[in-house]
């Protein structure tokens, strides 16, 4: 149920239990203040397990990024809905090893475009903290528009981007 997806340079798969200590140490570090972090090692196994359940529970949820050519894991990118999020969202996470190749960008359309061309989502945005400039960048690259209308989780302040969805047939 859990899909596997591979572009030119990335494949993006199922979590697995080798992933969840990069997992864990990204959001122990100074880099999770974007997502309301840092946070300790049960917040992480927590968020690991959502990220792998949505698939079951909701038909989407999170891939690893891993490169192609050398296996390494790159990074996250999942589309999930937990009850505190007023709309469906797509969101990344790019280790440093990762990041300045254009990962981020790859990894969230391939797995927009698989998840939109077979679920039926109202719609699809990324809430980002207004500091994290790389994430606002990123959205912008993926076509989102900002709403400044749309409701927020709750917490720190946060933008809403809204992504267009491929137009249905009926």
């Amino acid at each position: 149920m859990i899909p596997t997806l591979t572009t030119d340079r990335l494949t993006l798969r199922p979590f697995a239990m080798g992933d969840f200590p990069a997992y864990a140490a990204f959001l122990a570090s100074d880099e999770a203040v974007y997502m309301d972090g840092p946070h300790g090692e049960e917040t992480a196994w927590g968020w690991f397990c959502h990220d792998t359940a949505s698939w079951h529970l909701q038909g989407y949820g999170s891939l690893m990024i891993e490169d192609r050519a050398t296996g390494a894991a790159l990074g996250h990118v999942g589309i999930h809905r937990p009850p505190s999020f007023p709309e469906v969202e797509m969101g990344w996470v790019l280790y440093p090893a990762g990041r300045g190749r254009g990962a981020a960008t790859e990894a969230a359309a391939a797995l927009r475009d698989h998840v939109t061309a077979d679920a039926d989502l109202p719609g699809l945005v990324s809430y980002v903290d207004p500091r994290n400039t790389a994430s606002i960048r990123l959205a912008q690259r993926l076509g989102a528009v900002r709403d400044d209308d749309a409701a927020t989780p709750g917490g720190a302040p946060t933008l809403v981007f809204r992504h267009p969805l491929p137009q249905r047939t009926a």
